[in-house]
């Protein structure tokens, strides 16, 4: 019985690999991680989402960033590509190469079913500790629904939830309103799962 031995990666030499590759992974702790890719429905409540936000923005020191803006949460070393990530001031990134962003203040995520335990548990683990980050959106892949977590004072997180088409939420840390209806806009759900 022959075993394999995994090969371990540097942050370096994971950043050395991604930059050259046709296709994105993540990296945690030595290991990469091909992502796949998504389906419309996906695709449309990130693009809906972003949209949306980009909009209320634009005269704002604030940028919406898609999935193809890397972010490193530096303390636990996770390297992610978030569905979207709105920065706002100063872009802080980890190199000249400026594609590692390291200070979102909100982080959105589509969840799927593949993906929402992880989105829901322990990649908010990792991402509670990016000292910038205000707040953490998960939309829905099945119905018209929102949870949003906020950073408080104290550093806890409060959940807020957004449920049914005509609602919202409020992101306070960069003044916009996600209406639903916007994010869910050309959706069917009985196509979308």
């Amino acid at each position: 019985m022959s075993t394999q031995s995994k090969t371990f990666l540097t942050p370096e030499e994971y950043l050395e690999i991604e930059r050259k590759a046709e296709y994105k992974s993540e990296y945690y702790r030595g290991e990469m991680f091909a992502m796949s890719g998504a389906r419309y429905a996906h695709v449309m409540m990130v693009l809906n989402a972003g949209a949306a936000l980009h909009q209320q923005l634009r005269s704002r020191p604030c940028s919406v960033l898609s999935a193809d803006m890397r972010v490193c949460v530096s303390e636990s070393g996770l390297y992610t590509y978030p569905d979207l990530a709105v920065v706002c001031g100063e872009r802080k990134f980890l190199d000249s190469e400026f594609d590692t962003l390291l200070n979102p203040a909100v982080i959105i995520e589509v969840l799927s079913p593949s993906t929402e335990a992880y989105d829901r548990g322990r990649k908010f683990e990792h991402y509670r500790s990016i000292e910038s980050l205000r707040e953490y959106v998960l939309v829905s892949y099945d119905r018209a629904h929102v949870d949003l977590f906020t950073r408080q004072q104290n550093g806890r997180w409060q959940l807020n939830s957004a449920d049914g088409i005509e609602s919202s939420v409020e992101l306070e840390s960069i003044g916009c309103r996600l209406a639903l209806a916007d994010v869910y806009e050309k959706i069917d759900f009985s196509a979308a799962s």
